[in-house]
């Protein structure tokens, strides 16, 4: 896929693109930080925090993975592939962790829009606290 998007093939950028294709749902940097980096695993040796913010980078740019700015502010990647998944249904985004949940809910129709402008996309997102979030700020 990385050679096919014209990019360079490395170790660390095939890495990065398994951990955001194994990924069920788009991760924060310090999360592929926490993933991918520290001592390294049998795939290879540690990434950088700066190495993995240029790997990011070039796998957003060359179209392999998608960048979006959670509810908090924090960017989140994911496998470009896993966008043609999310199409069709709305997505649930926690205010608190900045996670995304796939709901089995259709999006409403999109809206009437006047005469000469041409729809592109709708993305459906409800927002509020997840289950675990929810669990972790009631008190005892």
């Amino acid at each position: 896929m990385i050679r096919a998007a014209g990019v360079k093939v490395t170790r660390q950028r095939v890495r990065v693109l398994d951990a955001l294709l194994a990924a069920r749902q788009p991760l924060c940097h310090g999360e592929l930080d926490a993933q991918l980096g520290g001592d390294g695993d049998d795939n290879g040796a540690a990434i950088d925090r700066v190495t993995l913010y240029r790997i990011l980078d070039s796998l957003v740019g060359c179209g392999l993975a998608l960048k979006a700015v959670d509810p908090r502010g924090v960017f989140r990647f994911s496998a470009a592939g896993a966008q043609r998944q999310h199409a069709g249904h709305v997505h649930f985004r926690c205010t608190d962790c900045g996670g995304v949940f796939c709901l089995a809910a259709e999006p409403p129709p999109p809206p009437k829009l006047p005469r000469g402008f041409q729809l592109g996309e709708v993305e459906f997102d409800v927002r509020g606290t997840c289950a675990q979030c929810t669990r972790a700020g009631v008190a005892p």
